[in-house]
């Protein structure tokens, strides 16, 4: 007799385990050009009949984080990369509001070089920090500068110097999500240098660039909207 209840019964929780699975499957959710979105590094159940019995569910992806997150649970950057490959950004360069020691006046921006880091300063020792990828070997710079010009989904026109050591790159780009400035651009003073977007989000947090400041297109959005022509940069 308890062959046959015990069968009825693991036959039940596997046919729910299964509607769970289906009814919760986790589809990828497109977020801003260049730019893969965050996956969930701790799911509940949810990825169908074998996660569900075995207790390892897939990643569960999102184009931002929940505006309510699960407790416990865990979010990371994702940047699709060719071939449909996704390679995730070390957490610790995503966006956060932290507390701020420095002297400088609310509203500038400071580059942290060494530690791959950019901050908004608030004032009252808050600041917004974001990650950055900066310049490789023999193109580090510090100094002061301000931005002298905005743009939205820029241009690309590589200078001279770019092109005597890539010959290869085209002579101007359309903005666009395949523009290497990405979605936002911010001049800063008369120098080649810029802080921008990126269509290599995997990048952020290394030394890559020549010179100029990169940043994941969300964050740099974010920043394009909150500092106007004029703000001071101080990079180190």
């Amino acid at each position: 007799m308890s062959k046959p209840v015990f069968f009825r019964l693991s036959a039940s929780v596997a046919f729910a385990a299964l509607l769970l699975g289906s009814a919760h499957a986790n589809p990828v959710i497109s977020a801003a050009p260049g730019y893969g979105g965050y996956y969930q590094q701790q799911s509940p159940l949810g990825g169908g009949l074998i996660e569900a019995l075995v207790g390892e569910p897939g990643p569960v992806r999102y184009a931002a984080p929940p505006a309510h997150p699960q407790p416990g649970a865990h979010y990371a950057a994702y940047a699709p990369q060719p071939g449909g490959v996704q390679r995730a950004i070390d957490p610790m360069y995503m966006r956060a509001e932290v507390d701020y020691s420095g002297s400088e006046a609310p509203g500038t921006i400071v580059v942290d070089t060494p530690n791959k880091f950019l901050y908004l300063v608030h004032g009252r020792g808050k600041a917004t920090r974001y990650g950055i990828g900066v310049g490789r070997p023999g193109f580090e710079w510090s100094g002061v500068k301000t931005v002298s010009r905005k743009a939205e989904w820029p241009d690309w026109t590589p200078p001279s110097e770019m092109l005597a050591r890539r010959p290869d790159l085209p002579r101007h780009m359309e903005g666009g999500p395949a523009n290497p400035l990405g979605a936002r651009a911010m001049y800063l003073g008369n120098s080649l240098y810029r802080i921008h977007g990126t269509n290599e989000p995997h990048t952020i947090g290394q030394n890559v660039s020549s010179g100029c400041i990169r940043m994941m297109n969300d964050d740099v959005v974010d920043l394009y909207n909150r500092v106007p022509v004029g703000t001071r940069v101080v990079v180190r």
